[in-house]
């Protein structure tokens, strides 16, 4: 199978400045989802190299013309795939995972199943392929045990709050069972391109106002989300038991105050879960001493580069 990454640098030249040209919304200038001060998807590839021998190719999805300066993107296992190959001009910029992620499935010479991992999760161990998939050799949804809020304020909620409630609302209204189903969790999931084009079949509407949407709104719906709920619905996929999906997720929240960053690091160490997620909580002024600290453990955890690495 190949992999798909989703990746952007806000440091790199003129981003900021075209992204503050289009926001008109506060919500959409959060540096937690755009920043890569840390660059975890660099130890992400050095993890899929240690640990992933079944990948075939590593598909790199980011907008015209960002490549990180480490990554040799004429490597044979790499494939740069701009937005501008992917999505309608019409479209573009977007800044809306939402939009980007609902295309994953159009990149040329995909695999049919393929994983994707968001640019800050890390594969732990060799198992992490084993517990993606049902002894029938399905692709296993991992839901978390709670479920989507609808008691939420559009005023005050995040995007992503708020778009989830609308996937919600969007399954129940199509395949019954009322509203509250679960989240997924915070790790690799397989997508499958033949459910990936029914779920956009399925909720044309909803999937066109999400590519239409520059940012995340929430009108939107997260493809993430629907892609696993709409396997399950159709028989697609086979729902995880959260014994599975518990022993695949590792989550740390990246925070300015460093000794809860440092018990979150010593827990998931201890834990050992099959992949970890690195999510960025810095807000706007990520503390010295709590990205150094991250740092360290990356280099701990993955000290060699990857085959596809380069001097920057």
């Amino acid at each position: 199978m190949d992999i798909v990454y989703t990746w952007v640098d806000d440091s790199f030249p003129g981003y900021l400045e075209e992204l503050n040209r289009y926001a008109d919304d506060p919500r959409d200038l959060n540096p937690n989802r755009t920043r890569d001060n840390l660059e975890v998807v660099r130890f992400s590839l050095r993890s899929v190299a240690r640990n992933c021998p079944w990948v075939r190719r590593i598909h790199f999805v980011t907008c015209r013309p960002q490549v990180p300066a480490w990554l040799d993107a004429d490597h044979p296992m790499i494939n740069v795939v701009h937005h501008d190959r992917l999505m309608d001009r019409k479209i573009l910029p977007t800044y809306n995972s939402f939009c980007i992620v609902s295309h994953l499935h159009l990149i040329p010479d995909v695999t049919d199943q393929f994983v994707y991992m968001e640019d800050d999760m890390l594969a732990m161990a060799p198992g992490m392929a084993d517990a993606l998939f049902a002894a029938d050799g399905r692709p296993q949804a991992h839901l978390q045990p709670k479920p989507i809020r609808q008691d939420l304020d559009p005023a005050k909620d995040s995007p992503w709050n708020l778009a989830l409630a609308t996937a919600d609302r969007a399954l129940a209204a199509r395949f019954g069972g009322g509203q509250g189903r679960r989240h997924i969790i915070h790790g690799p999931q397989v997508m499958d391109v033949a459910n990936s084009r029914a779920m956009c079949d399925a909720f044309a509407a909803e999937i066109a106002t999400t590519r239409a949407s520059r940012f995340r709104g929430g009108d939107n719906v997260p493809p993430e989300v629907l892609n696993q709920h709409h396997g399950i619905e159709t028989g697609a996929f086979a729902e995880a038991p959260w014994s599975l999906s518990n022993e695949l997720q590792g989550y740390v929240s990246i925070e300015n105050f460093a000794p809860w960053t440092w018990w979150q690091l010593k827990r998931i160490n201890a834990r050992k879960p099959l992949s970890i997620t690195l999510n960025d909580s810095f807000g706007d002024r990520p503390n010295p001493r709590v990205v150094a600290m991250v740092r360290a453990q990356l280099d701990r955890w993955f000290p060699d580069p990857a085959p596809w690495e380069r001097d920057a």
